[in-house]
């Protein structure tokens, strides 16, 4: 493979150094964490320690890999849609999630040290609204709401 700097590339061809973010709604980017997390080889991620107790700006900076928001940001297609980086402020801005919603999916005080990628996916797809009720009653109780 053959190597070129920039300015050598520019007299080879035409090099744009912007580059057009991808368009998701916020449904798109919560279902796509979702499956980010179903296909991850981790079946149990790490948590965040009391989110709520932070001082906010602590709080925002929080992050620790093998989290799921760091599952997050290694989608590729979610870094293109702006995700900048796996910190607790970045998923809240970015998925625009509340504290509570975020503390909701990540926080140890729900989960304890370890928390499984699966209940993170569904409790992700029951935000975005994406997941079916599930049971005649529920799917009753839908179809009035």
């Amino acid at each position: 493979m053959e190597q070129y700097a920039l300015d050598q590339l520019k007299t080879i061809a035409k090099v744009s150094t912007t580059c057009k973010r991808l368009e998701m709604t916020r449904r798109e980017r919560l279902e796509r964490w979702a499956e980010s997390l179903e296909c991850s080889p981790r079946p149990f991620l790490k948590t965040l320690h009391e989110t709520e107790y932070q001082p906010m700006a602590d709080r925002l900076a929080l992050r620790d890999d093998g989290t799921p928001i760091s599952v997050a940001f290694a989608n590729p297609i979610l870094r293109a849609a702006g995700m900048e980086n796996d910190s607790y402020g970045e998923a809240k801005r970015f998925f625009e999630l509340s504290d509570e919603q975020l503390h909701d999916l990540v926080c140890f005080c729900h989960f304890g040290e370890r928390v499984s990628a699966a209940v993170v996916a569904r409790r992700l797809r029951k935000m975005s609204g994406g997941s079916k009720p599930s049971g005649f009653f529920a799917q009753l109780r839908a179809l009035f709401a």
